[in-house]
């Protein structure tokens, strides 16, 4: 017989299955370069968002990232912008993705938390390998802060927040989704 915390545990496992699932199918398509599709995971109004990070000193680390809305930022787009990237990268004439890059996503430490009726904060850690040409590696590594919304049986991506563990990118560019 099965009790309300077993019921309540058992609909949280589903859950954080249910979003694992997701997020993957999410690196697949971006590994396999399937970006129209990605973008169909994106909510209209997704704010995408990647601050900078600085090396500050010991104690003081609540400046460790610049601040949203005040300073410089990688990133700071919305759907509109991202489709433009999309776009560019599929013309073939975009410098930075010509050869086209390959990359692999991961993620681990998955935690996810209902956020209301709707919506589900998760959070992990990722690293992005991106390869291009003969000679170019790059690694990305950090964590993101998502905020899914339920969609019929999916979700979609309503915000992702990138925070990128250096502070000096080491990268020629940043072309690729995380």
């Amino acid at each position: 017989m099965a009790t309300s915390a077993n019921t309540e545990l058992l609909d949280q496992l589903i859950l954080r299955h249910r979003v694992e699932q997701f997020l993957t199918t999410e690196a697949e398509l971006l590994d396999s370069r399937q970006f129209e599709a990605w973008l169909d995971l994106l909510a209209d109004d997704i704010r995408y968002w990647m601050p900078l990070a600085s090396n500050q000193p010991h104690g003081e680390w609540d400046g460790e990232y610049t601040r949203e809305g005040t300073d410089l930022n990688w990133f700071d787009e919305g759907k509109f912008e991202l489709e433009q990237r999309v776009i560019q990268i599929r013309t073939g004439l975009h410098w930075a993705e010509e050869p086209i890059s390959r990359t692999c996503h991961m993620f681990s430490n998955l935690q996810v938390h209902e956020d209301g009726a709707d919506r589900i904060a998760c959070r992990c850690r990722f690293l992005v390998y991106r390869n291009r040409t003969e000679t170019e590696t790059d690694f990305f590594v950090g964590k993101r802060h998502d905020q899914l919304r339920r969609n019929g049986d999916g979700f979609k991506i309503a915000a992702r927040e990138i925070f990128l563990d250096q502070s000096v990118l080491l990268a020629k560019n940043l072309t690729i989704f995380f």
